[in-house]
């Protein structure tokens, strides 16, 4: 189901449609602007260049996009625009295929994963989705609701341990999350099963003593089972835009983060901040959601991605 098969399959066309406006914003706008009898010189690159930065690309991966398309300029006779396109190809596929790495777990032992993010990217429903996939893997796994600040998040990370057939650790509302993670901890390796997944609080109303509730999340994990959490996956809405880069930068510099989840990319025009998330920050990306359905959510694939977006 989450696998990288069926490249020209069901979820490819998916991936496509999905990223439909992404393409209206970023590919067929340069595709216009190039197209014809086009004259290449600094105003065209100008343009270009402020047209990839509103489609949240990022400041950084446009200058130097545009600085390598003048260096071919200036040593070649471009006679189509096409070879334009294909340096924009050529690079988002760099950038993006540095970022392609799977979660692996382990045969053996105990691995834990605590996923975060703010409220509203679909952080719930994408645990949901990959302990599916764990299962599904033949892995045995276990749920903790330590997002006690909303009685809403336990109820619906208890709707889909029954609906995937996964047992959920929780406690009452307003609970301590580290004590929900204590007994996680405790209830998984008493049980032998093979992932953890903690879901997290994520409002931002009180950033400060939400990262502190996070860091000590982290410590009791780390405590009752070293080297926890293996994974810290974040989880961020490709619609928000800028607003995703500055998460993960706070996310990141708080706590640390070793995995991106970006939902939510079908519908936006604001697909292009996953070149940006990739360009500026070092951290792999592995999923990608363009849905609500249960293989809406997919192992990121940098070539796929991009033959959906520019093909």
């Amino acid at each position: 189901m989450f696998g990288n098969g069926e490249k020209k399959g069901s979820f490819f066309e998916r991936l496509k449609e999905g990223l439909s406006k992404t393409k209206q914003s970023l590919v067929r706008n340069v595709d216009e602007m190039l197209f014809g009898e086009k004259r290449i010189d600094r105003d065209l690159f100008e343009e270009l260049e402020e047209m990839l930065i509103t489609a949240d690309v990022g400041p950084a991966f446009a200058s130097e996009l545009i600085d390598e398309m003048k260096v071919i300029a200036k040593r070649s006779d471009l006679s189509s625009p096409d070879v334009l396109r294909k340096i924009m190809r050529d690079n988002i596929h760099f950038i993006l295929k540095q970022r392609e790495a799977p979660l692996e777990i382990p045969k053996n032992g105990l691995y834990t994963v605590m996923v975060v993010g703010v409220n509203g990217t679909g952080k719930t429903t994408m645990i949901g989705k990959i302990a599916n996939e764990f299962k599904a893997r033949g892995h045995s796994v276990m749920l903790a609701a330590a997002d006690t600040f909303r009685a809403a998040a336990i109820e619906q990370l208890e709707v889909w341990g029954e609906r995937v057939g996964i047992p959920v650790i929780k406690q009452k509302k307003g609970a301590d999350p580290s004590a929900v993670v204590f007994d996680a901890v405790q209830a998984a390796k008493a049980r032998g099963i093979d992932v953890l997944i903690v879901d997290t609080a994520g409002r931002l109303h009180t950033q400060v003593n939400l990262m502190e509730e996070l860091k000590k999340v982290k410590r009791i994990m780390a405590r009752e089972f070293p080297g926890s959490p293996h994974e810290v996956l974040l989880v961020l809405d490709a619609t928000t835009g800028q607003n995703a880069v500055n998460q993960a930068k706070m996310f990141n510099e708080a706590i640390g983060v070793t995995g991106l989840v970006l939902t939510k990319l079908d519908g936006t025009a604001k697909g292009g901040i996953i070149i940006r998330l990739a360009r500026e920050f070092e951290i792999p990306i592995r999923y990608i959601g363009i849905g609500e359905k249960m293989d809406d959510l997919r192992v990121f694939n940098g070539t796929e991605f991009v033959d959906a977006l520019m093909e």
